[in-house]
């Protein structure tokens, strides 16, 4: 078990699970090298229904170099509607080729705008929005570019299928997909991965943290000021002189909305909010209320995912298992119904492992059916008990947050969740170009898995 990259470390992710050396190379050299398709898990009546019972439209949209928000503001600036009329169920990643789903409020088929690098299919109407965590999971095709030492994939392959509780088959082979067609069974930590907190500036969970600890002039401070080492100049001098203000007597919020250039578009929109204020409490939450409400969900989601990585990173130094319980874990089970070809944990359905439960949950673990977790902690998380338990309490006490701080007003407030440790998939590796293909469940990360392949910067990812 090797430690990560320090740039991971900052987001909760202490180590690699393969000790083999990586394979170099970097990712999305174009955004073709990196595909990725939903796999769909939401109905649709016809595109002729009612409008009056099914008020959203469906669409499915491929989209080239588009960031998931970037487009949802294009689409709703060319219709001439609010930005929150148009919803979907997973955010992608910007320098790709992706495919998903949108949802738009009360518009026709017809009123659909051609916008560049996207082709739009309608789908059908809807009588609610699509939401967060309606579809099943994401396949991938990815592409690694300029990999200095391709011929470590198999390594890898076996510490990821030992990972998986999978042994080689009987006759010494390490299950590599070099030579041989059919896939094989993977597991990694079910880290989120670094484009959770920001790829270039990864704050997103320091802005949460400050939200449930109640500090909402620390949280736009995070957002708004602290400079990224690997962002442009401008961008440096304009958060720069952004942290002068909160650090001035008597701050001069309109002069830092000038420095900050347009396509900072949230960090405009609360510098504007505060400019219209006097500095009390009320207006530094009101600046984080500026941006759409899915980015301050968000906020609160990323301060959840860096407590649930740091939980997985101390159950890793401790030795503990993920792919099958111990005494005090909580597991859940697999989602019946859940398409054909992808697992899909239902964290609704939950059970407290006892010692006298262990033997029977393992063999659950075991084939499939069960699966380990950890808290993405809020107001209703019940912690686990005995040594995972005591991880869970530690992890929170470093952090200095506790579930009752998650009762925060609006969209910042969050009843919490668990999710599952593990990420299983079926791999197919193929060589020249060296390329990846594999599906993962809502919510998982394929760099968290390619990571693994490459053992490269973060920002390579």
């Amino acid at each position: 078990m090797r430690e990560s990259h320090p740039r991971e470390r900052a987001v909760g992710i202490g180590y690699y699970v393969s000790d083999a050396p990586g394979v170099g190379g970097s990712l999305r050299e174009q955004p073709a090298d990196f595909r990725v398709r939903e796999r769909e898990w939401f109905e649709a009546q016809p595109v002729d229904a009612d409008p009056a019972a099914y008020p959203h439209l469906l669409i499915r949209a491929t989209l080239r170099d588009w960031d998931t928000n970037d487009f949802a503001g294009a689409l709703s600036d060319r219709l001439g509607i609010s930005r929150e009329r148009v919803s979907w169920a997973g955010t992608k990643d910007k320098r790709a080729v992706t495919t998903q789903l949108f949802s738009v409020d009360g518009i026709d088929a017809d009123d659909l705008p051609d916008l560049s690098d996207a082709d739009i299919e309608v789908v059908g109407r809807t009588g609610r929005p699509i939401l967060f965590g309606d579809l099943a999971g994401n396949a991938f095709e990815v592409t690694v570019r300029g990999p200095d030492r391709p011929e470590k994939v198999d390594a890898v392959t076996a510490d990821l299928q030992a990972f998986a509780g999978r042994s080689p088959d009987g006759n010494g082979d390490t299950g590599s997909p070099a030579g041989r067609s059919a896939p094989v069974t993977v597991a990694v930590p079910n880290y989120f991965g670094q484009q959770r907190f920001g790829s270039l500036r990864p704050v997103t969970h320091e802005v949460g943290l400050a939200v449930v600890r109640g500090d909402w002039r620390g949280a736009v401070r995070a957002y708004v000021g602290c400079p990224g080492e690997h962002e442009p100049e401008g961008t440096r001098r304009a958060r720069a002189f952004a942290d002068e203000q909160f650090d001035a007597g008597t701050p001069d919020w309109q002069a830092a909305l000038e420095r900050y250039p347009g396509h900072l578009g949230y960090e405009r929109a609360m510098l504007h909010r505060l400019s219209a204020g006097d500095d009390r409490p009320a207006d530094f939450r009101q600046a984080l209320e500026a941006v759409p409400t899915n980015l301050q969900q968000l906020f609160v989601n990323a301060a959840q995912s860096y407590v649930f990585n740091r939980i997985l990173s101390e159950r890793l130094s401790r030795g503990l298992p993920f792919a099958e319980p111990v005494a005090g874990d909580v597991v859940c089970f697999v989602d019946v119904d859940a398409p054909d070809g992808l697992t899909v944990p239902d964290t609704d359905r939950t059970q407290r492992v006892t010692e006298g439960r262990l033997r029977a949950v393992r063999r659950h673990c075991e084939r499939g059916r069960a699966f380990v977790t950890a808290p993405l902690v809020g107001t209703e998380t019940d912690l686990g008990d005995g040594e995972p338990g005591d991880i869970e309490r530690q992890v929170l006490d470093d952090v200095g947050v506790e579930p009752a701080d998650f009762d925060r007003p609006g969209e910042f407030h969050s009843e919490g969740t668990r999710r599952a440790i593990l990420v299983r998939t079926d791999l197919r590796v193929s060589r020249a170009p060296l390329t990846f293909s594999f599906a993962l469940p809502r919510g998982s990360y394929a760099t968290v898995l390619l990571r693994e392949y490459l053992k490269s910067d973060p920002g390579s990812l």
